[in-house]
């Protein structure tokens, strides 16, 4: 494409997502796709989130052919389990508490389509996080002032959070909040889109 959709939409109610894309400074709007998230029998944590990204993508393009259009989805995983969001305080906490000092892995797929003319790309970051090893009272302490019930998890990294590590390997800090803006950055350009 050598000029951009007259539309750009991020298929996300997610307010982290859509504050990410934000700093790219092109106008877009926020899409929720109606979708099923549950995993397949036996699919990997790769395999789902790649998928969740394309569906989301291809969901919301399917109702808007002539923009494009950015899916993404993330998945945490430590010790072969995947972490969901928490929900309440004393499950963060409960959480943390089990993170202390332990090594968790974040997948984070995402997938750019444009329907009308049958373009699309995907990605799939790999995010390492090394926990620190966290006392009962300041995971409290994190808990009470980040309040990330709702984080993959259970921290922000983009606020208090970051102070619950020794480390993190990736290759685009974004990722880990839930959308590469380097990758994105990229895609984008390769719509048409002027970044920056």
């Amino acid at each position: 494409m050598n000029t951009p959709a007259s539309t750009l939409i991020l298929a996300s109610s997610s307010a982290y997502r859509r504050e990410l894309l934000q700093r790219l400074a092109l106008p877009f709007d926020c899409i929720a796709p109606d979708l099923d998230e549950s995993a397949l029998p036996e699919e990997s944590a790769t395999d789902l989130v790649q998928r969740l990204a394309r569906q989301k993508a291809e969901v919301v393009a399917g109702q808007h052919p002539q923009a494009v259009v950015i899916g993404s989805d993330q998945l945490a995983v430590h010790d072969g389990q995947r972490l969901g969001k928490p929900g309440s305080a004393e499950r963060t906490f409960q959480q943390l508490r089990s993170l202390s000092g332990q090594q968790v892995m974040f997948h984070t797929a995402v997938h750019v389509t444009h329907a009308a003319s049958g373009i699309s790309h995907s990605h799939l970051d790999l995010t390492t996080v090394q926990f620190r090893h966290l006392g009962d009272e300041e995971i409290r302490r994190y808990v009470a002032h980040d309040q990330p019930l709702n984080c993959a998890g259970g921290f922000k990294m983009e606020a208090l959070g970051i102070a619950l590590f020794e480390r993190i390997n990736s290759e685009d800090p974004t990722a880990l909040i839930g959308l590469p803006l380097i990758w994105v950055a990229g895609a984008l350009r390769a719509h048409g889109w002027q970044v920056p």
